[in-house]
């Protein structure tokens, strides 16, 4: 059994297909799916996935740091009010982080929407999903202020060296996501990761973004997570089962997920999925 951790397949890119998508996932043994929020507009979209598949797909909440625009105190109140009143459970607070790629100059309130979703999740007892993309200075620098025991999470699709690997793990409360980065030719970190324990892993596809080998440059969806555990086995010289089997206990243990306890116990998926 495998967690896709992180995923977006409430976007519009999984529309067409939404139902044989899901069957590829449970074929390739995907059976439960996290969803990190984006903005305010995606969560109607996120929660009618999670209508669909009740007792498989878990929701976050957050605002993107690249959803960070000059309205961003007008979404977090929309986002803190899911939060602290929901009428459905959320798994983290997510996905939350910075990013310089596109537009270096929101730094300041990137950093500002950052702390205070990190505090959200402190006050909440939930863990934080980490984007950080042309940042993790930046990032350190927010963490090296804010981290203590209350704090925990996950730095999602990790794309850095083995150093800022180690710094992430210093921490002590967090752990790295990997998903189709580890299967690229110029992601270099195949090249280091066997030398992290299996216990600071999880798996993830970031679908639709992201293809792990041999599907990048398409779309990418959760069945996928499999190309990744075979990735990840290669590296560690193990079983595929034992990657699977210790990236998804990790992923229960940091989003505090009630799962069945065998696979065979599992919630079925539903046989019909309408509109």
């Amino acid at each position: 059994m495998l967690i896709d951790s992180h995923t977006h397949i409430y976007l519009p890119e999984f529309e067409d297909d939404f139902s044989e998508m899901i069957e590829r996932a449970r074929t390739a043994g995907v059976r439960y799916f996290l969803m990190p929020n984006v903005d305010v507009e995606s969560i109607a979209l996120m929660h009618r996935v999670q209508d669909r598949l009740p007792d498989h797909a878990f929701p976050m909440m957050g605002l993107h740091p690249c959803s960070v625009k000059e309205d961003f105190m007008t979404q977090l109140e929309e986002i803190k009010r899911h939060l602290f009143l929901p009428v459905r459970k959320y798994w983290a607070v997510g996905e939350i982080g910075l990013d310089l790629y596109w537009d270096k100059s929101t730094l300041h309130i990137q950093v500002q929407a950052f702390e205070m979703q990190i505090e959200w999740a402190k006050a909440l007892n939930l863990p934080i999903v980490i984007h950080v993309r042309d940042a993790f200075d930046e990032v350190f620098e927010v963490l090296d202020r804010v981290h203590d025991d209350r704090l925990r999470g996950v730095f999602h699709c990790f794309t850095g060296d083995q150093q800022q690997a180690q710094r992430i793990l210093d921490y002590g409360t967090f752990k790295l996501g990997i998903g189709g980065v580890v299967t690229f030719k110029n992601g270099k970190i195949d090249q280091f990761i066997s030398e992290i324990d299996l216990s600071h892993l999880i798996i993830e596809t970031d679908a639709p973004y992201l293809a792990p080998a041999p599907h990048r440059g398409n779309r990418n969806e959760p069945a996928y997570a499999a190309l990744v555990a075979q990735k990840l086995a290669e590296c560690y010289r193990t079983t595929t089962e034992e990657i699977e089997a210790a990236t998804t206990q990790n992923s229960i243990d940091l989003f505090k997920l009630n799962l069945p306890h065998h696979e065979e116990d599992s919630p079925s998926y539903p046989s019909f999925m309408d509109d």
